[in-house]
């Protein structure tokens, strides 16, 4: 049996942040090894214990989430932690920022326990977890505030590989592209590779907030 899924849960709310702990710590395949209330904790907590997912909410004193990704996993870090974002999304403005910094994905913290279990293991993979329900709203909600910017290895994808792009920023899965495009989940797990490869992006979150960026998507 492998080594369980180290969690760190990271909420200023204190009985949301042990209930959730106490969920994580049910499950056979995770264990938490640390709770804290504040950014700042988090990311000395982060440093001190190496866990293999770090469950942040955006909300915090001291050091907001956001921030607290950024130190975690932005550019230049050396060793950058997995993160999973967790918003209220209708209070929470710097979710696009967050995922920005590096965040590995999101959920919103109504979410079904379940949902948040899956996000943890989907994180924990390597693989990005977007909300598909949300994507739309969530990054297009501060469209306006996001400057597209010129990239010229735009011009290195190819036309199915831009419509892929696309429809990775409108938040199909690779199921519901494929069905999209009428090709096999296959074909398109290799044109999202060749996506993050020629963009030099870490995964779909980042595809996401390219495309946006890029202009691609309005």
């Amino acid at each position: 049996m492998s080594a369980p899924i180290r969690v760190l849960v990271c909420d200023d709310q204190a009985l949301i942040r042990t209930g959730f702990a106490t969920i994580i710590d049910a499950q056979p395949d995770l264990e938490v090894v640390g709770e804290c209330g504040d950014g700042r904790a988090a990311v000395d907590l982060t440093r001190r214990l190496d866990p293999d997912v770090v469950v942040m909410d955006v909300r915090m004193p001291v050091l907001d989430g956001m921030e607290a990704t950024r130190l975690l996993t932005g550019v230049g870090v050396a060793h950058p932690v997995k993160v999973l974002v967790v918003t209220t999304f209708n209070l929470d403005e710097y979710v696009y920022e967050a995922l920005r910094a590096g965040a590995g994905g999101f959920l919103l913290k109504d979410a079904p326990a379940a949902q948040r279990l899956h996000g943890i293991r989907t994180v924990a993979t390597g693989a990005a977890l977007l909300a598909p329900e949300v994507t739309r709203q969530l990054v297009g909600r501060y469209a306006a505030r996001i400057r597209p910017a010129e990239n010229a290895a735009d011009t290195a994808l190819t036309p199915r590989e831009l419509e892929v792009l696309r429809l990775i920023a409108d938040g199909l899965s690779n199921s519901e592209i494929a069905a999209a495009l009428v090709i096999s989940q296959e074909s398109v797990k290799t044109y999202v590779s060749h996506i993050l490869a020629k963009l030099g992006l870490r995964d779909r979150v980042q595809a996401v907030v390219h495309a946006y960026r890029s202009g691609l998507v309005t």
